[in-house]
């Protein structure tokens, strides 16, 4: 049967970068990559608390970490970076505190920056939170995965798929819904994919969302 693999993992070093870029020795390694994780984790919970209730978009397309001996810098993507733009540098070094507890790193340096990017919806996660805020409020999946499709085809991507699955619309059995649009080649190493699985928390169960963006042909 056919094999699916990761197309962030699959393009590694050909269109795709690392997220993560530090050196460790083999028995450091699990530490430093739960570290990662925490770090990720209390920037996502952290931007969530300040959310505006309008929109439920977070609007986080990656966080990248690059870690040296005495300082760990981490950048952060944003679509909308109105919630850290307000008063943004007490938000930041609110953000930094709240990091730094959490890891208790007293001999490094924790440095955040925040990188705004130009089409929010041409990105898989902002995406699947539009959709998972949209399946929150009983919007119909099919609904939701067409302003979706409208979303992404405006900021100029040249293929998109987007599949639930999950008990979708609380039916009895849980089932997989896909929709594609334009050209996704999953096979060509050359081709720019952007990917994303999401889980999102409905009343009924979890349903998971995986978005494929293609972008654009090296």
């Amino acid at each position: 049967m056919g094999q699916k693999i990761n197309p962030l993992g699959f393009r590694l070093g050909a269109t795709q970068g690392h997220h993560s870029l530090w050196f460790a020795q083999p028995k450091n390694y699990s530490e430093d990559l739960q570290e990662d994780q925490k770090i990720r984790d209390c920037i996502k919970n952290y931007v969530q608390k300040n959310l505006k209730i309008s929109s439920n978009v977070e609007g986080i397309a990656r966080i990248e970490i690059q870690k040296r001996i005495d300082l760990i810098q981490v950048i952060i993507y944003m679509g909308f970076p109105k919630l850290l733009i307000e008063d943004r540098t007490r938000k930041i070094e609110e953000l930094q505190f709240n990091v730094q507890k959490e890891l208790n790193c007293v001999n490094r340096k924790l440095n955040i920056a925040i990188t705004r990017i130009v089409n929010p919806y041409g990105h898989p996660n902002i995406l699947a939170e539009f959709i998972a805020g949209q399946l929150k409020n009983r919007v119909s999946f099919r609904k939701a995965m067409k302003k979706a499709i409208e979303l992404t085809e405006q900021a100029g991507t040249k293929g998109i798929q987007v599949q639930i699955a999950g008990r979708i619309d609380g039916k009895e059995i849980a089932r997989v819904e896909w929709i594609r649009e334009g050209r996704v080649p999953l096979q060509t190493i050359r081709a720019k994919i952007d990917y994303c699985s999401y889980a999102v928390r409905t009343i009924y169960g979890v349903l998971g969302i995986k978005i494929w963006i293609f972008v654009d042909e090296e």
